[in-house]
């Protein structure tokens, strides 16, 4: 099902019997998720299912809703805090549509560990599914002495130090409703297991609705940490090697396309630096790019008489993508994350994390 359709179905958008009885079906599933979910959390908390502990810290980076809320940021930026502390770190991620090339021993990272590769080049990435066998790895070959978990929030196989949930302010609870029937990946009570919450984009909705979403974190979890941060977007590059600034974009006519979990968010994000949008194409999140829908999406954009086409760095790390060249320029908006509120805060548990004293009172309690 495409994005778009799925999104505009699960969040009620989608009127009539037929949307009416795909959501009742979904319901039904979801049912049946959530039980799996909740079993597997209640065989980790009991310790009935083995959990592995690393001889390092680790700070694990996940959140509770499918979908784009900002992890990758908030990895870089912790990755960057500990390199400007000389601290030696590894970051572990899934990967996705990693490709390896075993004769020469090489891997293509495309997505999430390419951004993370090119934004932090002190930091070994590596990329498993198995966090206890990356964790070894990161460890005993690299020398790293703290260790970031990508998306490890249900990954509880590997004991985590210091847990941050992300929450895109713009969707934070993923419609009340665990997959299919809504995003959320488990139950929102599951947050009560975490230190921190990071809420993004904060920018993008009033501050009664912030309001409202700091109410519901501290209901579930009153001892959690809350920060508040935007996605700040920085400059656009174009694939040509030329930096464009904001001041520059607000210039131009921008035809913008993505691949990503929440595609209204990229948008936004464009529209509030002043640019013309004057149109977009949306794919579906990890879009594999061919240059047939390159060409389709060069010529919508020459219709539209645009002057740059604008991505996400994350789809610029497709190969077809970097590979474009046309009359009007590709380029992808770069952006970091930017603390409102509560930097100090999350600066902090960080550095208890390494003293080993979060780790010490999780262990008391468990």
């Amino acid at each position: 099902m495409n994005q778009q359709v799925y999104r505009n179905l699960i969040s009620g958008r989608s009127t009539g019997l037929p949307a009416a009885l795909l959501r009742f079906f979904m319901g039904v599933a979801a049912t049946g998720y959530s039980l799996v979910v909740r079993l597997h959390n209640f065989l980790y908390s009991k310790r009935w299912l083995e959990i592995h502990t690393a001889d390092v810290p680790v700070i694990s980076i996940g959140n509770i809703t499918a979908g784009g809320t900002g992890k990758t940021p908030l990895v870089i930026w912790i990755c960057r805090f500990l390199q400007n502390k000389n601290v030696p770190c590894a970051i572990l991620t899934r990967g996705y549509k990693t490709t390896q090339n075993l004769k020469l021993k090489t891997q293509n990272y495309v997505d999430e560990p390419a951004i993370l590769t090119e934004s932090c080049p002190q930091a070994k990435v590596i990329v498993n599914p198995n966090r206890a066998e990356a964790a070894a790895e990161a460890v005993d070959k690299f020398g790293a002495k703290v260790l970031i978990m990508d998306d490890g929030f249900q990954h509880r196989r590997l004991h985590r130090d210091l847990d941050i949930v992300t929450i895109d302010a713009t969707c934070p609870f993923g419609y009340g409703k665990v997959l299919p029937a809504g995003l959320l990946r488990e139950p929102v009570a599951s947050l009560n297991r975490t230190d921190a919450a990071v809420v993004t984009r904060c920018d993008q909705i009033s501050e009664s609705e912030l309001s409202r979403i700091e109410k519901k974190l501290r209901l579930i979890n009153p001892d959690m940490v809350i920060a508040k941060s935007i996605h700040n977007p920085i400059c656009a590059k174009s694939l040509a090697g030329e930096k464009i600034t904001i001041e520059q974009l607000k210039d131009k006519k921008i035809f913008a396309f993505c691949g990503i979990g929440n595609p209204d968010a990229f948008l936004n994000t464009i529209r509030n630096t002043g640019a013309n949008l004057v149109g977009s194409k949306i794919y579906n999140d990890h879009y594999h790019y061919t240059n047939d829908c390159l060409a389709d999406i060069y010529e919508q954009a020459r219709c539209l008489n645009a002057d740059l086409i604008l991505t996400t760095q994350k789809d610029y790390t497709h190969y077809a993508l970097r590979n474009t060249q046309y009359e009007i320029p590709f380029a992808y908006l770069a952006v970091e994350i930017k603390f409102t509120s509560g930097e100090d805060k999350l600066k902090q548990l960080i550095e208890d994390a390494l003293a080993g004293k979060i780790h010490s009172c999780k262990n008391n309690s468990q």
